[in-house]
Formats: structure tokens, sequence, C-alpha cells
């Protein structure tokens, strides 16, 4: 069996790998995402290895542009919201490593995989611990006209340990929309939505 088909077979392997983690997170590009784009950077390689480009570096340029237009389709905004950020850099990455298999640095590679493993799997929990120190929440409250008190909510967002980073408000007919946005514990997040929930002027509440 020819080296450049170990080296494809280990493109495979390194796309199955990071491409199960995504597709366990239920992740836009999943298993066989991540496993075609390892694959096809890898050939891309090899394939300018063996033609002798005048400049192989051109061409890694021209694979990483072509992925930039598949990382912007992962990524996704939803009010205040950007997801999918992960999941793109995640492909980046995938295509780095399939494009260092096609050019001999199998070792590399692996080792690289290893390194973006501990970053999916185990810093993960590192993340959630800082959310649950300080997260970002967006808060939807409508109210009759003539019982909203904005500096009732403001106040209360202070007591409860909650900074308000931006706040709009809307008024429709004979009610009003507050809107905000906090930052604060997960902890106290809590107790404001428990508050929230009992409040009777509250027509409408989304966090």
């Amino acid at each position: 069996m020819s080296h450049e088909l170990y080296d494809l077979l280990l493109a495979v392997v390194i796309g199955a790998i990071i491409g199960a983690e995504r597709e366990y997170h239920s992740k836009s590009a999943g298993l066989r995402t991540m496993i075609m784009v390892s694959l096809s950077s890898c050939l891309f390689t090899i394939i300018s290895l063996k033609i002798g480009v005048a400049n192989p570096d051109r061409l890694a340029a021209n694979v990483l542009t072509g992925l930039g237009f598949l990382g912007a389709g992962v990524i996704l905004k939803d009010e205040n919201r950007i997801s999918g950020i992960t999941t793109a850099t995640t492909i980046w990455m995938t295509a780095a490593l399939g494009m260092a298999v096609g050019a001999g640095y199998e070792l590399l590679s692996i080792c690289a995989t290893v390194i973006v493993m501990i970053v999916l799997v185990l810093l993960i929990y590192v993340q959630r611990g800082i959310e649950s120190l300080n997260q970002e929440r967006n808060y939807e409250i409508v109210c009759h006209f003539e019982q909203h008190e904005p500096e009732y909510y403001e106040n209360l967002f202070k007591h409860y340990n909650l900074t308000a980073v931006h706040s709009s408000q809307q008024k429709i007919k004979d009610t009003i929309t507050g809107r905000w946005i906090l930052m604060g514990s997960a902890k106290n997040h809590q107790k404001l939505t428990e508050h929230l929930l009992q409040d009777q002027k509250i027509q409408e509440l989304s966090f």
C-alpha cells in the first residue's frame, strides 16, 4: 500500500475523531463533514506536491479560502447571540490537520489532533464553570402600559447583582415591552427568573 494511501486513511481517521465529537453534540458540521474536510485537504496537498506546483503555499491559501465559505455557513446569529463559531474554527483546524498529513507531517498532525480533542472535550467544563460565574441573558417583559415601571425592574436587577449592559422599551397600543441584556452569575439569574415568574403585572416573559 502506497504512502499516500496511508496518509489519506490517517486523514479519514483524524476527521472521524473530530467529527464524532461534533456529531455527539449535535453540531451542524458533524462526522461526515469533518471527514470530507480532512480528506479533501489532504488530497489537495498531496496532489500539489505530486504535480510540482511552483508555490504550494498558494494552493494551501486557496483551500483555506474555500473553507471560509463553509465555516461561514455554520455560524448563526440569533438576536444578540452568535453560535457556531467553535464549529467553524474546528473546520479550519481539521483542514489544517489534513494538509499536515498530506505534506508528510503525520506525527505532528496526530499530536495536534490530541490537543484539539483536549480543547473540545475537556475545556468545555472550564467554559461552563466560567459561564456559571458570569453569563449573559436576554430578558423581555411585556406589561400593561399603566403598570409598567422600568425603574422598579432596574432596581430589581441590581438587587440580584445583575448588570444591565443594554436596555430598550417599545410601546404597542396599550402594552409596553421592555428588553434587557443582563450579566451575572447563573445563580442570580435563576433567582431573578423565579421572582419575575411570580410578578402578576407581567403579561409575557421571555428569558
